[in-house]
């Protein structure tokens, strides 16, 4: 090779390094395999989500002096209920809002509870009805949900909202999914055209997740699997994932060999495993963080990543409650 084709494979060389060095204003480098993953670290992103309502809620309050109200019912005195509706409670009282929380016995009739639903649903002052779930074996949890007024609905479960979320024009987006779409989101994870994984097919988590992901909108235009209990090889599915969601219900169960280098875990999991010596809860996520912090680029902690989301967008979603009820834009 004469001097002047060694000089042109230099700057050829040259050239392919320095456009393999080149990340886009903006973009996010990730970390390859062996790497130490980014902690999607939801409290973070859920705090400057909160500031962002109580702001609003301030504006609402001066320029209309519209007050949102939200109610909690809890049913019983399961320990992770109380403390789940506590700190819905507590938070919306430091956003400014309206709140009620409502306990009743766990040998409530269920007649008594629907009639406590129609009263909420008739206060005006009430934008949003929460009624937290398990409920007693001897109340039909579906017909308590079918009773709230679709437009309070903020938990996004009535049927009228699931199928208006389905087709793509959605009032309320359940809060869990809509806190991972939110992370993902705002971490800057790429979804359009991504193969996205959920792991599970909850009615609360897993089916409204993949039905948010494929719309055709800028939080979503993902390809989107939903692997569950009768899926015959899951690590196949999860392997591929770019971005790997898993609400599966178990603790710890998906390793670190099921993940795909490089892509983005959301663990929706909360599993309790035991208790410290101070008597506190032992929690693990549906992910085998450490295996999988090695692996992928961005994962969620368990607690502090998709938990403190959920309460949030229940903020969010009252907040918009409020609106639609006095009939200003959203």
């Amino acid at each position: 090779m004469n001097k002047n084709g060694i000089l042109l494979a230099l700057v050829s060389v040259g050239l392919a390094a320095g456009l393999a060095a080149y990340v886009r204003p903006g973009a996010q480098k990730r970390k390859g395999p062996q790497g130490e993953a980014k902690l999607l670290k939801g409290a973070e992103v859920a705090k400057e989500i909160r500031e962002d309502i109580k702001k609003e809620v301030e504006e609402l309050k001066a320029a209309k002096g519209i007050t949102p109200g939200l109610v909690t019912i809890l049913i019983g005195q399961n320990p992770a209920s109380e403390s789940y509706v506590r700190a819905k409670s507590k938070t919306a009282e430091e956003l400014g809002y309206f709140s009620i929380q409502d306990s009743q016995p766990d040998d409530i009739s269920e007649a008594d509870l629907l009639a406590l639903v129609d009263k909420y649903n008739n206060m005006p002052e009430i934008h949003g009805i929460l009624v937290q779930l398990p409920l007693p074996k001897h109340i039909n949890e579906e017909k308590v949900l079918l009773a709230i007024l679709p437009q309070k609905d903020v938990d996004g479960f009535h049927p009228t909202n699931v199928g208006k979320l389905l087709i793509g024009n959605a009032n309320f987006l359940p809060c869990t999914p809509y806190g991972v779409q939110e992370l993902l989101v705002r971490s800057g994870t790429p979804l359009k055209g991504a193969e996205v994984v959920v792991v599970g097919r909850s009615n609360i988590v897993g089916k409204p997740i993949a039905a948010m992901l494929m719309q055709k909108c800028a939080a979503g235009n993902a390809t989107v699997t939903v692997c569950h209990t009768a899926t015959k090889d899951v690590t196949f599915h999860t392997k591929r994932a770019d971005v790997l969601i898993v609400a599966a219900g178990v603790a710890e169960y998906i390793k670190g060999d099921m993940v795909k280098p490089g892509a983005v875990v959301i663990d929706v999991g909360v599993n309790e495993v035991g208790k410290t010596a101070a008597g506190k809860r032992k929690l693990k996520g549906d992910v085998a963080f450490e295996e999988c912090a090695k692996v992928a680029s961005a994962i969620t902690p368990v607690p502090g990543g998709v938990g403190p989301m959920t309460i949030t967008m229940l903020m969010k979603n009252t907040l918009k409650a409020a609106k639609m009820a006095n009939g200003i834009d959203v």
